[in-house]
């Protein structure tokens, strides 16, 4: 099976190689024909009998539970790659990828059955691992479409990103919501771009489409509405955090991140909203992002 997410191609071979069947459904949008004489960004292959001991000089990079916490996940770094095991029961998935190769070894397909949410997960890291080398993040936030461009509004769980979309998509006329947890953003011929993607969360947004960033919001929540500009330094520590934080461990994978924001907050401006749950909110910030004043 072939997919194209924020225009890579991703290749999946082997047992429960078709995703949607497998019943990770937003995968659904971005299959494309099969066409071995494209090169794909990931190539899956999910019949590897891999195990943890044939890995040496293993460095664990980031421990963190998921699911709340019915699974175990780690990132580990080896001498020509990197491994991510993931634990739930007695199953355990791995997915291994080699430095400077797109192929990504996995022993999910030698399992009985597929854990649609573990390997929805694991896709989601490995697609990183693939991508965040070639300039592409998957960052944690709810994007919204307004007249052709993206809004990314960007914040820590429970501080209000999808009712801040929502509030644009109620409030302001013509307002559509791209992906609600996890878009893909790249620059594309020196354009911040914002991708939908097959991760959203909790909220099955799943887009096929893309649009140039307008501009940046973190949010926080605050007795006022009040919103400004940030400078370059401050967006930069805006935006990290929201950035996959099992790779900010990884020199490598750190210092690609930080050079993909760097070339996007060259171009497109971030601001930081205290606001209120409320409609003012939604026409401040939407106000400042389309006429760049802010108040």
């Amino acid at each position: 099976m072939e997919y194209i997410v924020a225009n890579y191609r991703i290749r999946t071979s082997g047992n429960f190689s078709d995703l949607v069947a497998c019943g990770v459904r937003g995968f659904a949008p971005f299959v494309v024909d099969t066409d071995p004489s494209q090169e794909a960004v990931l190539d899956l292959y999910t019949e590897c009998n891999i195990e943890k001991s044939n890995f040496s000089n293993l460095t664990e990079l980031s421990s963190f539970g998921f699911e709340e916490e019915l699974a175990q996940c780690t990132l580990y770094r080896h001498q020509t790659g990197y491994l991510f095991e993931m634990v739930k029961g007695s199953e355990v998935h791995l997915f291994a990828k080699e430095d400077n190769s797109p192929r990504v070894e996995s022993n999910y397909g030698l399992l009985p059955k597929v854990d649609i949410s573990l390997l929805r997960f694991g896709m989601w890291l490995v697609f990183g691992l693939c991508t965040v080398p070639l300039g592409a993040i998957a960052i944690h936030s709810s994007v919204l479409e307004k007249d052709g461009f993206a809004v990314l509004c960007l914040g820590e769980s429970g501080t209000g990103k999808s009712t801040h979309t929502r509030l644009w998509r109620e409030h302001i006329e013509g307002t559509t919501l791209l992906n609600d947890d996890s878009p893909i953003i790249r620059m594309v011929d020196g354009v911040p771009t914002a991708f939908g993607s097959p991760w959203s969360g909790k909220t099955p947004c799943y887009r096929n489409l893309s649009y140039p960033i307008r501009g940046f919001m973190r949010l926080s929540q605050a007795p006022h509405n009040k919103i400004r500009r940030l400078s370059v330094l401050e967006a930069i520590g805006a935006l990290l955090p929201s950035c996959p934080p099992a790779f900010a461990f990884d020199d490598t994978l750190q210092d690609a991140l930080c050079n993909t924001l760097s070339n996007m907050i060259a171009t497109a401006p971030a601001y930081h909203l205290e606001c209120l749950p409320d409609a003012a909110a939604a026409q401040l910030s939407y106000n400042t992002i389309f006429s760049g004043v802010c108040r």
